[in-house]
């Protein structure tokens, strides 16, 4: 009950913002990002990803996050569960799966082959979830619980409503299941829709049920969002206590001594956002994509954003820095170096993405509680002016190489001396393009053997990476994203900076990519004279924090 307590004091707190955040998901540029993704939320044996815009596949990561595009696939003994909002999608063995389309209110898979378990605990108004399969669209009507099987070999497909409603379609066929009924689906010009009797639950079923309690019964549900990637997690990793004036802020348990937010993971490319945060730890997701962390005391806790909105889900929410003068300060044996620190309860997050006015706004106000005005947070003219509270407690550097390659991070970090800290200018994106391994942030892995086609290439003697297979949708498909090795080629211009959204269809329509648009913030530094430096570190060493100038790079 204490839990209920301290987190519902601050409920009341977060209604106003209700009718902002309505309006903003009417009036949202139609280029800014999605403000949901899927999270890989378990992963058991042997489970492959493909990114979209890549050829080769990659062992997946716990907490990866999933977007329109990127396939999984479970080997044999293996299961998979993604979170999107407030479903849950769970894959048993040998299952193909595509995020086929995934925005702030629509949710479309391509089920290739194998078995999905679908939970829907919300279906908010406007909301929209479709599953594709050989042999007709589903499209869940009612939050419930849905179990999808195909079979093909026999090229059918079993679904199964054990609670909610879903629409059966393909071509001219439209039928409507409810809960407690079973169809089984055949052909595809036209399909065949046939009622069957509901077979029995199986270990899968016994499994995503077991899932399925963890969150339902969660008591970290009065403390964040629903909506909330990963939230149940909390309670299981860590504990919660009031903490004024942040409100609720829960603490991890069982970290070491030393620990510091963002830095035992690594880092991935993921489109549109770019550069994205991957925790090592279980509990992993939300914490570091919504909310602020705080240092209390002697240990780390984490602030939620507002319970009674829909979180804006960000690839990390840190400052990054650097400047053409941070590299400097280290040993020429470590070549260029990267930094970054989580950001504090009412410090902004400015994107190194593209993003609209309103998008601002939105991901600052659904990840900082109790704001009032959230113009006095983002209408800032120079982000190195802010003292930021994490700056010299949680700053973590690492070679640029290491950064670049999806490496893990906590086993190369540079130790970092205050006249080092002077040096470090806040910078609108890390200046480092990714490497084809951290698109897909594991380790190569080979093309699941029952998705490789015999097809090869003449030149090189090398199969082919399989292509989803054809499926029966009823909503389009958006268009593919570019294919990696293109758009690491557009970005050497501005390395590290995600391609804009034109620049992306210049390139899918074959044109060069173009120049950019976006005006970035902060903009890049110009070198800082010799004097001014040294006068900076002194005033550093003597207590104080001050930063030189950050003057636009022409």
């Amino acid at each position: 009950m204490k839990r209920t307590r301290i987190c519902c004091v601050f409920l009341q707190l977060t209604i106003f913002a209700l009718p902002l955040l309505l309006a903003a998901r009417l009036s949202a540029d139609a280029g800014d990002p999605p403000v949901r993704v899927a999270r890989l939320s378990f992963i058991k044996g042997a489970v492959s990803l493909q990114p979209s815009g890549a050829n080769d596949w990659s062992q997946a990561s716990l907490n990866y996050p999933l977007t329109t595009g990127d396939r999984i696939y479970t080997d044999q003994d293996s299961q998979a569960e993604l979170e999107v909002g407030s479903a849950a999608v769970r894959a048993s063995a040998t299952t193909d799966l595509t995020v086929a389309n995934l925005n702030d209110q629509f949710m479309q898979l391509g089920l290739g082959q194998g078995t999905i378990r679908v939970r829907v605990y919300d279906l908010p108004d406007g909301d929209s979830i479709e599953v594709d399969t050989p042999n007709g669209a589903l499209t869940f009507l009612l939050l419930g619980d849905y179990r999808v099987e195909t079979f093909p070999n026999e090229g059918a497909t079993l679904v199964i409503v054990n609670n909610g409603s879903l629409e059966v379609s393909g071509g001219d066929v439209s039928q409507r299941v409810e809960s407690g009924q079973a169809v089984k689906l055949t052909g595809t010009d036209p399909i065949q829709v046939s009622f069957v009797s509901p077979p029995g639950p199986d270990d899968f079923d016994q499994w995503c049920w077991e899932r399925d309690s963890r969150v339902t019964s969660s008591a970290s549900a009065s403390c964040v969002s629903p909506e909330t990637p990963g939230y149940y997690d909390l309670d299981t990793y860590g504990v919660w206590d009031e903490h004024a004036p942040f409100g609720p802020v829960w603490y991890p348990a069982g970290v070491p001594v030393g620990w510091v937010p963002y830095r035992v993971g690594h880092w991935v490319w993921v489109v549109p956002w770019g550069w994205t945060w991957v925790e090592s730890e279980v509990w992993g997701f939300a914490p570091f994509h919504y909310g602020r962390w705080v240092f209390v005391g002697a240990r780390w806790g984490w602030v939620p954003g507002p319970v009674a909105v829909r979180p804006y889900y960000a690839p990390a929410l840190v400052a990054f820095v650097g400047g053409p003068d941070f590299s400097l300060g280290f040993s020429s044996g470590v070549g260029g170096v990267q930094g970054w620190f989580p950001l504090g309860p009412g410090e902004p997050f400015f994107p190194w993405y593209h993003y609209g006015g309103t998008y601002l706004r939105q991901v600052n106000l659904t990840n900082i509680r109790n704001v009032t005005n959230i113009s006095n947070i983002t209408d800032v003219s120079n982000v190195n002016s802010i003292h930021f509270v994490n700056e010299r407690v949680a700053m973590t550097v690492v070679p640029t190489t290491v950064f670049g390659s999806g490496r893990r991070i906590d086993r190369q970090v540079i130790p970092i001396t205050p006249e080092q800290l002077a040096r470090a200018e806040v910078i609108p994106h890390p200046e480092t393009n990714p490497t084809a391994r951290a698109l897909g942030g594991g380790r190569p892995a080979p093309i699941p053997p029952r998705l490789a086609t015999r097809a090869t290439i003449p030149a090189t003697g090398q199969r082919l990476p399989p292509a989803p297979p054809r499926l029966i949708t009823r909503s389009p498909l958006p268009a593919r994203n570019v294919p990696f090795s293109a758009q690491q080629q557009a970005m050497q211009a501005h390395p590290g900076r995600p391609l804009e959204p034109q620049q992306q269809e210049n390139l899918r329509a074959g044109k060069p990519a173009g120049p950019v648009r976006d005006r970035e913030f902060p903009p890049h530094a110009a070198p800082t004279p010799r004097a001014e430096r040294q006068q900076s570190t002194q005033k550093s060493e003597s207590g104080t924090a001050p930063r030189s100038g950050s003057q636009p790079k022409h």
